[in-house]
């Protein structure tokens, strides 16, 4: 990486947090990071991650002394930070929202103009460098960039370049879709521990099923309803709609209140 970069990020939550940590278990921590939150409590958490390359400060100002500045903040608090920081944006800087719902026209709008943008929906798996990040970049945005961007973003996994308009949907699908699934998999772990298996017997068997079975559905040349039919015993066939309709109901609830948002 690039000793001369320089990383700013607005917002010391969650999201920075499994950014940061990927970087490092990456060997890949610039030399100069700048964390900024109003709450002064966030500071041990980030100064943990290294305390020698990352500052932490209680005023956004601070973060905005960076080449490549994140927003890490929720959608909201965009309308009441980005007026605050519109005016010490440097010029050649590169501002990267992490946020769903605000689109570009919205936000070059709270920046008085600034358009060097980007868009990103993170997610978890990044943190161990195997994440699913959909971005999307502004117009002025040349390709000389979006390339050095790249090379900082595929630290964290894969970056597929998608159009702005799909961003929400894969906040639904990617960036939320683990807690889809989590509780379900611990749920198998607590039951293959009832069962007698050991931690390693349960860990690999539950990583290696869930690939498998991943593959077999997405990516084999079997259809649908032949993998559906491929396992004779399935103990929860009976609750598989109530399941379905608790899916469609929220997700299909959450995704109109963020296009929704979109459109106002």
């Amino acid at each position: 990486m690039n000793d001369n970069l320089s990383l700013g990020f607005i917002g010391g939550g969650r999201v920075s947090y499994l950014l940061l940590e990927g970087l490092k278990r990456a060997n890949k921590l610039p030399q100069k990071i700048t964390v900024s939150d109003p709450n002064s409590s966030r500071k041990e958490i980030f100064t943990s991650i290294d305390a020698t390359k990352i500052k932490f400060s209680v005023q956004n100002s601070d973060s905005l002394n960076s080449r490549i500045i994140f927003l890490a903040v929720h959608p909201p608090l965009l309308k009441e930070v980005l007026p605050q920081i519109k005016n010490s944006l440097p010029s050649d800087s590169i501002l990267i929202s992490l946020a769903p719902v605000v689109k570009m026209t919205a936000l070059k709008q709270l920046l008085g103009g600034f358009d060097r943008l980007v868009r990103m929906i993170p997610n978890a798996p990044s943190i161990i460098g195997q994440g699913y990040n959909p971005v999307c970049f502004e117009n002025s945005v040349s390709e000389s960039v979006k390339k050095d961007l790249q090379i900082l973003f595929t630290t964290w996994g894969k970056c597929p370049e998608v159009d702005e308009e799909k961003l929400e949907a894969y906040a639904i699908l990617t960036a939320m879709g683990p807690t889809y699934f989590w509780f379900q998999w611990l749920e198998l772990k607590r039951l293959g521990t009832q069962f007698n298996l050991s931690r390693e017997e349960i860990y690999k068997s539950l990583n290696e099923m869930n690939l498998g079975a991943s593959q077999l559905l997405f990516n084999s040349d079997y259809s649908t309803d032949e993998v559906l039919d491929m396992i004779p015993v399935k103990p929860l066939h009976e609750d598989e709609e109530t399941i379905r309709q608790i899916m469609n109901s929220r997700l299909s609830g959450l995704y109109s209140k963020l296009t929704v948002k979109n459109k106002e």
